[in-house]
């Protein structure tokens, strides 16, 4: 095998491959990326049997082959070359190393076979539909705060994503929750997607994916089965397993009865927030607010540490309110409003309290108080 190809493609192809990459693995084949020259691309594939990814990139083939190379060790090669450099890749298969030359620099790595490398089992995908890659962004990355990582409740180890109905028509809806705080984001439901089942995306999935998803311009084609999903690019194909479980009915969490009234400027909450915790203990981290005509207060009281006080104006009309919340949880709700506005719909101090964006429903968060 040998073939030539830019060092920023190479780059981004092998970035991609080796975050996938586990660090500690008992089986040494799982460390490696494989390799794949044929044509006009080289395909470059990495997997932790969970998830694999693979991605295509243009180079100048001179022999077609394959072979096996260690992914983080390649990767740190291939970051530390100069910018624009040419990079030529060669396996020499009787001395098994792959051989690595831009301009005066040159390197030797040892290889194992590619018959050992373990590749997914494609699987029938049920569902096809495609995606414009800021829709499937704005769903993934607004709910991804709120997975649980408690490892004996597995199946909130992710973000469930599933067809339901919201004001009358159906929509893509993605949830999390770790059963402290819960995230429920819509869009539009793509053409092809209605038969799709439910499923759970890992967490560290979800985290892949994001790589995939920023330009903008793009439209990720999904397909889903019960066992995987895979979202794939021109040049990018991220497979993964979905966690075997059942997520539970986030439904009945989500208050619906909340009249109390709060708005309030996002920004300016959290860094209020923000600066009030800076005297809480670590382990509590608990802020009240306190609500009266068009003011909040909040309060932080850390007997061992000391106390702070910021006032907001704010608009809320309904009677006086006392409610205290994790300052953690506080600040990552706030932070994934993108308008001015949050409003908070509060029922009573003991009650789960309603997030969400101006009037806009279709993204709410419900985070459950704390006593102070």
């Amino acid at each position: 095998m040998k073939f030539s190809i830019e060092r920023a493609a190479l780059l981004k192809a092998v970035a991609q491959a080796q975050s996938v990459v586990e660090r500690r693995n008992t089986i040494p084949i799982l460390a490696n990326v494989l390799i794949e020259a044929n044509g006009d691309d080289v395909m470059f594939r990495a997997t932790d049997l969970d998830i694999e990814v693979v991605d295509k990139a243009p180079a100048k083939v001179e022999r077609a082959g394959a072979t096996t190379v260690s992914a983080v060790t390649l990767n740190e090669i291939v970051r530390k070359l100069p910018d624009g450099s040419l990079v030529t890749l060669t396996e020499d298969g009787a001395s098994g190393r792959l051989t690595i030359e831009a301009g005066r620099s040159n390197f030797s790595l040892a290889t194992l076979p590619k018959e050992d490398f373990p590749v997914m089992a494609s699987s029938e995908y049920a569902a096809n539909f495609s995606a414009p890659a800021p829709v499937l962004r704005r769903l993934f990355d607004k709910a991804k705060f709120a997975i649980s990582t408690e490892e004996t409740r597995y199946y909130l180890n992710g973000v469930y994503m599933h067809v339901s109905e919201a004001d009358g028509g159906k929509v893509l809806r993605c949830v999390a929750t770790d059963g402290h705080r819960l995230a429920r984001i819509d869009a539009a439901l793509p053409e092809g997607a209605a038969d799709m089942a439910g499923v759970i995306v890992p967490r560290k999935t979800v985290g892949e994916l994001r790589k995939l998803l920023d330009d903008d311009e793009m439209q990720i084609a999904v397909s889903v089965s019960e066992t995987k999903i895979r979202f794939a690019t021109p040049t990018i194909t991220l497979t993964s397993k979905v966690i075997d479980g059942t997520f539970p009915d986030y439904t009945r969490v989500i208050p619906t009865g909340n009249t109390r009234k709060l708005e309030v400027d996002a920004a300016e909450f959290a860094k209020a927030v923000d600066r009030v915790a800076t005297v809480s203990s670590e382990r509590s981290r608990a802020v009240k607010l306190s609500l009266d005509e068009d003011r909040l207060i909040l309060s932080v009281n850390a007997p061992d540490s000391g106390a702070a006080e910021e006032e907001l104006a704010v608009s809320y009309g309904d009677e006086r309110l006392e409610i205290g919340f994790n300052a953690k949880y506080l600040l990552e709700i706030a932070s994934q409003v993108d308008r001015e506005n949050a409003v908070f719909l509060f029922n009573s101090s003991g009650d789960p309290t309603l997030m969400r964006e101006g009037n806009d429903t279709s993204a709410i968060y419900v985070v459950m108080p704390m006593r102070v």
